[in-house]
């Protein structure tokens, strides 16, 4: 049977796609966020996942306000980079698991999951920047990638505890696949920011922070947050954190926290890292 041995929360800041795009990662200004990475690659290098599950947000590139998926999950073969004004980025396409996506479509549907099934979707930096930093610049993906994109830019985005649930229904699904493979699973987005208004550049460490420490030892609680909370503590883009709640959701109850990295600023934003492991 399929398992999810592995969780991973990173933020998606389209500057760090950039700087290593441009060869610039060890630059002073740099060289901290990107230090922090090193032991997330040795890691994954080790963990040899077969699949990457991705949960992120898509930034008006596949959707716009025409149509606004609550979530989306990518059945197709493969994803092309998004040209999100700029040209594409310089990184692999993506390589999808069609068939366990299809699978876990149909379960989470069965579930009562109303996701949208997406067969022609580009990804932007919010796939691409986590996939870059935790496996450099390979010229292929090492892993299959199930996306999987969560409205969190036009309200109403969807709470934290119904996050966490599709994580639990994720996790069923991927317990219910009939093949030897292992699975990780990414949670992106975040952590606390503001790119507009009175409060642009808004960044709260002590409450990133916090959000980490209850990801590991309080995610039922954690993801009763309501809106309002991430919206005053962490800025506007702040929700984009209730997309990490998909990720904790698939774990385990009780998990072994394997690695943590902060930094601030990168750009106008927190850099917020973790790597989670199921106990069993």
């Amino acid at each position: 049977m399929a398992r999810i041995t592995a969780g991973v929360g990173c933020s998606h800041v389209p500057a760090i796609g950039i700087a290593m795009d441009q060869g610039i990662t060890d630059q002073p200004y740099w060289q901290p966020v990107f230090a922090g990475f090193q032991r997330s690659r040795d890691w994954i290098a080790r963990a040899k996942p077969d699949v990457v599950i991705l949960v992120y947000n898509d930034h008006c590139t596949a959707f716009d306000s025409t149509i606004i998926p609550t979530f989306a999950l990518g059945a197709a073969a493969e994803f092309q980079p998004a040209d999100e004004g700029w040209g594409p980025r310089p990184v692999p396409v993506v390589r999808n698991h069609p068939v366990m996506a299809s699978h876990i479509a149909q379960s989470l549907i069965l579930d009562e999951f109303d996701i949208t099934i997406m067969n022609e979707m580009d990804v932007d930096h919010g796939l691409t920047v986590p996939m870059s930093v935790m496996f450099g610049q390979p010229e292929e993906w090492p892993v299959r990638v199930i996306p999987l994109a969560v409205n969190v830019v036009m309200y109403p985005a969807p709470t934290g505890n119904r996050c966490f649930n599709l994580g639990r229904a994720i996790r069923r699904a991927v317990d219910s696949f009939d093949e030897d493979l292992n699975v990780v699973i990414f949670g992106t987005g975040g952590m606390s920011h503001q790119l507009q208004y009175k409060r642009a550049g808004l960044i709260n460490p002590a409450f990133d922070k916090d959000f980490l420490d209850r990801l590991t030892s309080d995610p039922v609680g954690l993801a009763q947050m309501p809106h309002v909370q991430y919206l005053r503590e962490a800025g506007s883009e702040g929700i984009e954190m209730v997309m990490w709640h998909v990720m904790r959701g698939a774990l385990d109850d009780e998990v072994t926290e394997i690695h943590r990295h902060y930094h601030v600023p990168a750009s106008n934003t927190a850099v917020g890292h973790i790597i989670l492991e199921n106990r069993g």
